[in-house]
C-alpha cells in the first residue's frame, strides 16, 4: 500500500495578515487557520503546522499595543490547541519621515500650509524569513516532509526552496493570493518569482478563503 504523502505547512503571520486578512476586513481571530491547513493539506497527512509573527510589545500608557498584545496573547492560544507551532521575531519600531516634495499628490496646497515633511512610526519584523527559511531546510533534512506548502510570497525564501527542492529532492508547494483592487489598497497578486521556483502553485481568491472566516469568534 502506497505511503501517504506528507506535508508541513509553513505561514507566514505577517505576509498571510497583509495579503488576505487585512483585504478581508478581519483579524487573526476571526480566521480559522486549523480548517484552513486541512483545506491546504487535501486529505495528506499533516506532518508539522508552523506560524511565524513578530510579537506585539505593549508601551506604558498606549491603550492600543496594551489591546493588539491581549488580541495576539488570544491568538497564540487558539493554535497551540490545535498544535499549531508558532515561531516568533520582535517587531522593531522606527521612525520614518516623508519628505513633502512633488513626488506627493496635492504637495503644493501642503507646502503652502507650512507642512514640509511628515514623521510617522513604522513597525517591521525581523528574522521572520530567516527562521522560516531555517525551518525549511532542516525539515528536508531530517525528512519531516514531502512536501513543504509555503503560505508566504516572500522572494526572501527562494534560496531555501532552490535547496530543499535540488539538494533534498523535496517538493515545495506555494500557496499565493489574488484579490482586485479596493478603495484602500492595491491588488493583491501571486509572486511570480515563487510561482517560477515551487512545484506546485495554487492562487486563491476571496472566494476560496472566505468559508474559513469565523463568524462569532467569541465563541470560541
Amino acid at each position: 500500500m502506497p505511503q501517504t504523502e506528507r506535508v508541513q505547512i509553513y505561514t507566514d503571520g505577517g505576509n498571510f495578515y497583509h495579503l488576505v486578512l487585512k483585504k478581508l476586513n478581519i483579524g487573526e481571530l476571526d480566521f480559522s487557520f486549523e480548517k484552513f491547513s486541512h483545506f491546504l493539506a487535501n486529505g495528506r497527512t499533516v506532518t508539522g503546522k508552523r506560524y511565524y509573527v513578530g510579537t506585539v510589545r505593549e508601551r506604558e500608557g498606549n491603550l492600543r499595543t496594551r489591546e493588539a498584545m491581549s488580541r495576539q496573547t488570544k491568538f497564540f492560544t487558539v493554535l497551540h490547541s490545535s498544535q499549531w507551532s508558532i515561531n516568533t521575531s520582535k517587531l522593531r519600531t522606527r521612525l520614518e519621515k516623508i519628505i513633502i516634495d512633488d513626488r506627493v499628490k496635492g504637495y503644493q496646497e501642503l507646502r503652502k500650509k507650512g507642512v514640509h515633511f511628515i514623521e510617522f512610526e513604522r513597525t517591521r519584523e525581523k528574522g521572520i524569513d530567516v527562521k522560516l527559511a531555517t525551518d525549511l531546510i532542516v525539515g528536508a533534512i531530517d525528512n519531516q516532509y514531502d512536501t513543504a506548502i509555503v503560505v508566504s510570497s516572500d522572494a526572501d525564501l527562494v534560496p531555501a526552496i532552490d535547496w530543499v527542492r535540488f539538494r533534498q529532492k523535496k517538493k515545495v508547494e506555494y500557496i499565493g493570493f489574488s484579490f482586485p483592487a479596493n478603495l484602500k489598497d492595491e491588488p493583491t497578486k501571486p509572486l511570480q518569482t515563487m510561482i517560477s521556483k515551487t512545484d506546485i502553485q495554487r492562487v486563491l481568491t476571496e472566494s476560496d478563503l472566505r468559508p474559513f472566516i469565523i463568524e462569532n469568534p467569541r465563541l470560541l
